[in-house]
């Protein structure tokens, strides 16, 4: 199969005024992961009042930021607009890229704190590892961190250290929310 050149407008972010121009096409298990956590927000959510939205949505959050998230909760319905969504989701996930990283950890984690974001995750394909933060006051600070330890690797530690790996995920904008990091890495 040849190579065919994508006629699509690149896609672009704005962060704190400035372009960057995003990855044309992510790896696979980005892609996973994306799909993953949407259909298991998706399923959470079908009868409750919040939206998942995934990869390709705009969010403008204010005038310099312009930002695509991975992957999103939207509970006020009201900032949904038929081109994009303005102002802060409730919960958003950035999967990790080599191009995106530092920005994801840098000043996109900043701006979402300062926009509203409750809750922010950022997910490390590579790593097989999940960032959680949550808002305070308007700073996203870190909460704790999930990982999907191969069971071969969790039978070979100690009871002490077993109990510091956490592999569910108690999200924070419901009661009865738990998502399994397993689950989020399937079929990778």
């Amino acid at each position: 199969m040849e190579n065919v050149a994508r006629l699509d407008p690149p896609r672009v972010e704005i962060i704190n005024g400035k372009t960057i121009m995003m990855s044309p096409s992510p790896r696979l298990e980005h892609n996973t992961i994306i799909s993953n956590l949407t259909r298991i927000f998706g399923n959470y959510l079908l009868d409750k009042p919040c939206r998942v939205f995934s990869d390709g949505v705009d969010v403008h959050l204010d005038e310099k930021n312009l930002f695509i998230p991975d992957v999103m909760i939207v509970c006020n319905l009201s900032i949904l607009r038929p081109d994009a969504i303005y102002g802060a989701p409730d919960l958003v996930v950035e999967v990790l890229s080599p191009s995106t990283m530092r920005n994801d950890r840098g000043a996109k984690l900043e701006t979402y704190g300062h926009a509203g974001v409750r809750e922010y995750w950022i997910i490390s394909p590579l790593a097989r590892t999940v960032e959680v933060y949550l808002n305070h006051n308007g700073r996203l600070i870190f909460a704790d961190a999930y990982t999907d330890l191969p069971d071969s690797e969790f039978e070979k530690m100690n009871k002490d250290d077993r109990k510091d790996i956490h592999t569910d995920i108690k999200v924070s904008l419901y009661d009865d929310l738990v998502v399994s990091v397993r689950d989020i890495f399937h079929k990778m």
